[in-house]
């Protein structure tokens, strides 16, 4: 019996040709599946699609498009059992890199016929789902300040003159950083909250790789003294980040929780997985297992390994 799935598509993500990449979902996916193919306008979301199509009972959901759409489709499926399909088409498509997941068209479809699914965690944020990360001060996110054109110029150097720019613009901010078993006050930057983050989410990265399924968030704060040290900051990073090695700087400082509350002073703006949300306080809790996804057989070897051999880290910031 043919399988049914609801295709969620953004006909303006990317810079493709989105007809032709249309069609090339088709010829792939629909010899497989009965397609209920709905599109985005700027009326109506990713979201409430999905959310429609949780309502209407779908065996499967599909994503394409860029991050907002993906991660918006995502987020209507936290806490049900129905499985997240991802077809990224954006610039960044930090989704499908944090997870694994290719993004080219034709191996993304491959991985859904597949049907390998895997649960991950997500986290709610103030009552809102998060699927990536929140990053409190300024975008958590900073690779993404860094244009196409830069990345093919300088490489790894767009992403450092990227967060020098990010962090030099921010002054420092107290920040009160409460978990289930200790209070922890730094003047910070910046503080980034991930359930997921891709390599190039730098300021996600001070602990030892962030694990999308081990039932907590991994923090980092970061809190540079100069322009110097930003620069340091951001290379160090982006160094730790590809290694999956914890960052050795007493200006960066981390810890894994299953829960955390931040409070700042004076109030900071939250971007929530590249949405703006408001600003400080905000509470984020994990949800172990809550999204299930399509992803690569390899990957979930993978991710199982690398969770058996990171497991137990936690340092706290040097104050």
């Amino acid at each position: 019996m043919t399988r049914s799935a609801c295709l969620i598509f953004n006909p303006v993500a990317g810079q493709g040709n989105a007809e032709q990449d249309l069609a090339t979902i088709k010829s792939i996916l629909e010899p497989e599946f009965n397609l209920d193919i709905q599109f985005t306008t700027k009326e109506v979301s990713g979201g409430e699609l999905a959310r429609k199509a949780v309502e209407n009972n779908a065996e499967i959901i599909i994503a394409s498009g860029g991050d907002g759409t993906v991660s918006m489709v995502a987020e209507a499926l936290v806490g049900t059992d129905i499985p997240l399909g991802a077809i990224a088409r954006g610039t960044a498509n930090a989704f499908a890199n944090a997870l694994g997941i290719p993004d080219t068209i034709e191996a993304a479809c491959q991985v859904i016929i597949d049907g390998v699914t895997k649960k991950v965690d997500a986290g709610m944020c103030n009552g809102k789902p998060m699927i990536l990360l929140a990053g409190i001060g300024f975008e958590a996110e900073t690779v993404e300040d860094a244009d196409r054109e830069a990345k093919k110029r300088l490489g790894m150097l767009a992403y450092i003159l990227s967060g020098l720019k990010q962090l030099r613009e921010f002054d420092k901010f107290e920040t009160i950083i409460e978990t289930d078993d200790k209070i922890i006050t730094v003047e910070a930057n910046a503080v980034t909250i991930a359930n997921a983050a891709p390599p190039t989410s730098i300021l996600a990265h001070g602990t030892a790789g962030v694990i999308y399924d081990d039932g907590l968030l991994d923090i980092t704060i970061i809190a540079p003294e100069s322009r110097a040290s930003a620069i340091a900051i951001s290379y160090h990073l982006l160094q730790s980040a590809s290694n999956d090695e914890a960052a050795e700087r007493d200006d960066i400082g981390y810890l894994r929780t299953k829960w955390v509350k931040v409070t700042t002073n004076p109030p900071q703006k939250v971007v929530l997985d590249g949405e703006i949300i408001g600003n400080t306080p905000i509470e984020v809790k994990c949800i172990p297992g809550g999204l299930t996804v399509f992803a690569p057989a390899e990957q979930i070897t993978q991710a199982e390994e690398k969770l058996e051999h990171l497991s137990g880290i936690e340092i706290e910031i040097k104050q």
